[in-house]
């Protein structure tokens, strides 16, 4: 009988403390979150971390529609700007990854030619995601018109709603697509070479995609939301980032 209370007095006391964390994540860190949510629970093992993944534009819609978030891991330091400037924000943006853009095909290409191989005859739909909504997919379509070749790939195109699901319509509904360079180093990806099925895009070819992220007001007094804040700021977690191939400030 007192082993049994001596046990149901430690589980309350760690449900007591056990805490739920609600982080809206850009797509393109899908890849490495399992990573950096596991690295996180070593020292906090009580604190679940709950990710709700789409494109940044999305994200930020959501936050202004009072979408029940505490952090937001964006894209790029747009759209937590934007949040922060409307006073959503309890802290300003600051950037915990530099993300890069990459050509990826299921099957081997000539990448000598760099985005001039989107002209190519045999290669009749290109996905990239949407402009609108993702960095990513802004970055892309400023190197497609950086390098003059946008009227003549235009009706090509095809869009993904984020970051990850143009990496799969990359491999299945087009023949090639520009995505971000982090979905390369999941593990699904591996069977994936560089220089036969992908190349890294020349950078000096769009804007630099900083990545900020932003603790929201309803957490303004959460210490568990700090902890993970702080955490991805750590230098932990900028490892598991560059495993990741994001470059880190």
């Amino acid at each position: 009988m007192i082993k049994k209370i001596i046990f149901t007095c430690i589980f309350s006391s760690l449900h007591l403390f056990s805490s739920t964390i609600n982080v809206a994540l850009a797509a393109n860190v899908s890849y490495a979150i399992n990573n950096l949510i596991k690295e996180f629970n070593v020292q906090n093992p009580n604190t679940k971390v709950q990710v709700t993944i789409a494109s940044s534009g999305k994200l930020s819609a959501q936050i202004q529609h009072r979408a029940p978030y505490d952090i937001f891991m964006s894209a790029n330091m747009k759209y937590p700007q934007n949040l922060f400037d409307k006073k959503l924000s309890f802290t300003k943006p600051i950037i915990y990854a530099k993300g890069s853009i990459s050509l990826l095909s299921k099957k081997r290409r000539d990448f000598s030619k760099g985005l001039y191989l989107l002209k190519d005859k045999s290669i009749k739909k290109i996905a990239i995601a949407n402009p609108l909504t993702a960095p990513y997919g802004k970055a892309a379509l400023e190197a497609i018109k950086n390098v003059g070749i946008e009227k003549e790939i235009n009706k090509k195109l095809i869009y993904g709603q984020s970051i990850s699901q143009t990496v799969t319509y990359s491999i299945s509904a087009a023949q090639i697509g520009i995505i971000a360079s982090s979905s390369l180093y999941s593990p699904r990806m591996k069977q994936f070479k560089e220089n036969i099925n992908w190349i890294k895009i020349d950078t000096s070819l769009y804007t630099a995609i900083n990545q900020g992220i932003i603790i929201l007001n309803r957490a303004k007094n959460n210490i568990e939301v700090k902890k993970f804040y702080d955490f991805i700021l750590s230098e932990k977690a900028q490892v598991i980032l560059k495993n990741y191939g994001y470059q880190v400030p």
